[in-house]
């Protein structure tokens, strides 16, 4: 089995100022002839490579890999929270599961709004009023019944082992415990879990054990989801919450219901993209601004270039002023997603995009009138070819901070990415509509975009990454770096990135995502930037090709299979195969 290592490796350093550095400083992908899972924790990656090895199917190996990550990476993984999955099976088949989190029954438009209608700072992401009725499990359960082949047993057999033996912390284990310690201190059931007795997190080499989450895991695989939403996790979750000015009630969990939804569809230069559709924007907007590209020849531009930066920035702003204005929950909003998706909008928002000056956000009119970074997404293809791609959250690092006592469960903050007043900015500088107001059981807007790529009918490649309001652009990116810019998967989930949604009207700069002779060029254009060498990263792609590491590869022939790769900014990451 083949895995890579990232603990050790400075981040920065991997991504350079010029192309061709970052090249060479990113690891080779993972090679496997049969099956290829990638995730954002090691051990995550092990458990899930093993349920391949032993005949199990991508679905089979997703749901172990969901469980397993519950305790092997709290401040994402999660029982607590919620996600998406993005299936296609080895006979054509498309489905997309949402089991993201809902709104409370008790919930209002003006929770968070104190009585002169302003927001209240921090009450939709501390503590029980920010979350939200959580999906994962039933989730997971429907994945492994409809599509699965081997038992609930089996699959949590792993998590559950972690939860009640322990793991042992590696360096960016240990430093994630870290950089949340403070939080978490202030939850006294999360701290007697993720803390030591004295306060300080747990450190590289010591080991983190879980038995109450070992027990409601337990009873999950004995029982189902109903040992999660109609027992005494979930009255241990009502009860705290009822306790701790909280408004989730036991009808909340008895009523949640998993939809399943046709995923979004279009194609680019012959690639045939599958992702996600309402409540997550992340299909549409890829899909709408791909539309728009497909008719610049980018690969003539070149990576980065000025030229090139221009068209995909121009695209991105016109996506997400659509995004933010005009989608939500199908349940409650009528998505014009067939108009998004029109290539002839596409023309229309081409047509507008000035060749030689940058646009202005303020003059753009959203049709119809920031998610945080600790999501997790991980891909997996088997030896039949069928693909799964898997983006699940908590929303902010270990979401809520906060755990029910006896469930060992941390739980969302999910309700942060509803609109918690429509035109105000949120948090991350989301300026987001009245289709994203909050509403008794639904489903807030989201981001998340697990993709699945076929072209000829057949698999090509899988993709998707955490990063808030930015994984449309990081999964966007990838699948240009390969497609167009002739990146291998490694290369292409290293690369730097840049970003724009609309508002605040700035280009986001990871470091050295622009030469300064582009960025002057660009600046003179009108375009102002935020970030830039000294600004922190953002996302942690999963990606997989199919074929070859990358388009030559696959053109010359002979080569690999499947081909892995876990960003190198997900410190304990790994690509496996066998």
């Amino acid at each position: 089995m083949g895995r890579l290592y990232i603990g050790t490796i400075s981040v920065i350093s991997a991504l350079s100022l010029c192309l061709t550095s970052a090249f060479a400083a990113s690891p080779a992908p993972v090679e496997a002839e049969h099956g290829m899972v990638v995730t954002a924790q090691h051990l995550a990656t092990d458990v899930g490579v093993e349920v391949l090895k032993s005949g199990g199917n991508a679905v089979d190996a997703a749901v172990a890999v969901g469980y397993t990550l519950a305790v092997v990476y709290p401040s994402a993984g999660n029982l607590g929270g919620g996600g998406f999955m993005t299936i296609r099976l080895k006979d054509g088949t498309k489905t997309f599961l949402d089991f993201r989190e809902r709104a409370p029954l008790a919930a209002t438009k003006t929770m968070y709004l104190d009585a002169k209608g302003d927001i209240v700072p921090r009450a939709s992401l501390d503590g029980y009023l920010a979350v939200g009725v959580p999906g994962s499990v039933m989730g997971f359960e429907t994945a492994r019944e409809k599509y699965g082949t081997r038992s609930r047993q089996d699959l949590i057999a792993p998590a559950l082992r972690f939860a009640k033996e322990g793991f042992t912390l590696e360096q960016g284990d240990a430093a994630i415990l870290a950089g949340s310690a403070k939080r978490l201190a202030k939850d006294e059931t999360a701290a007697k879990i993720f803390l030591k007795p004295d306060g300080r997190p747990y450190a590289s080499g010591e080991k983190l054990e879980q038995p109450d989450l070992a027990a409601v895991l337990a009873a999950i695989s004995e029982k189902g989801s109903d040992a999660f939403y109609k027992a005494a996790p979930a009255e241990a979750i009502v009860k705290a919450s009822q306790a701790k000015g909280g408004i989730l009630a036991m009808q909340d969990f008895e009523q949640y219901a998993l939809r399943e939804l046709k995923p979004i569809e279009c194609n680019y230069r012959g690639y045939d993209i599958i992702s996600s559709p309402p409540p997550s924007s992340g299909g549409v907007i890829i899909c709408e601004i791909l539309n728009v590209l497909e008719g610049y020849p980018l690969s003539y531009l070149g990576y980065a270039s000025a030229e090139t930066v221009h068209v995909m920035v121009e695209a991105m702003r016109y996506a997400y002023v659509d995004r933010n204005a005009a989608l939500g929950d199908p349940d409650f909003v009528e998505n014009p997603v067939e108009k998004l998706l029109d290539k002839n909008y596409a023309k229309e928002t081409a047509a507008k995009i000035d060749p030689y000056k940058a646009g202005t956000s303020a003059n753009l009119k959203p049709l119809g009138g920031k998610e945080s970074n600790e999501t997790t997404h991980y891909s997996i293809i088997d030896d039949e070819g069928n693909a799964v791609a898997v983006t699940y959250t908590l929303n902010g690092s270990f979401g809520a901070a906060v755990v029910a006592p006896g469930t060992g469960i941390l739980l969302n903050n999910e309700m942060d990415d509803f609109t918690s007043k429509p035109g105000v900015p949120n948090l991350y500088g989301l300026v987001q509509g009245e289709a994203n107001a909050i509403a008794p059981k639904k489903t807030p807007l989201s981001s998340m975009s697990p993709t699945i790529i076929t072209r000829d009918g057949k698999p090509f490649m899988v993709i998707g990454s955490p990063g808030g309001s930015r994984i449309i652009t990081i999964t966007l990116e990838a699948f240009l770096n390969v497609v167009d810019f002739g990146m291998d998967i490694s290369q292409a989930v290293n690369a730097p990135r840049f970003h724009h949604q609309w508002q605040p009207d700035k280009v986001f700069l990871e470091p050295y995502a622009l030469s300064p002779d582009t960025e002057r060029t660009l600046a003179a254009m009108g375009y102002s930037f935020d970030g830039g060498n000294d600004a922190p990263l953002w996302g942690q792609a999963a990606g997989i090709l199919v074929g070859g590491k990358s388009l030559a590869a696959i053109a010359k022939g002979g080569g690999a299979r499947y081909n892995g790769a876990m960003d190198a900014r997900a410190a304990e990451g790994s690509a496996g195969g066998y």
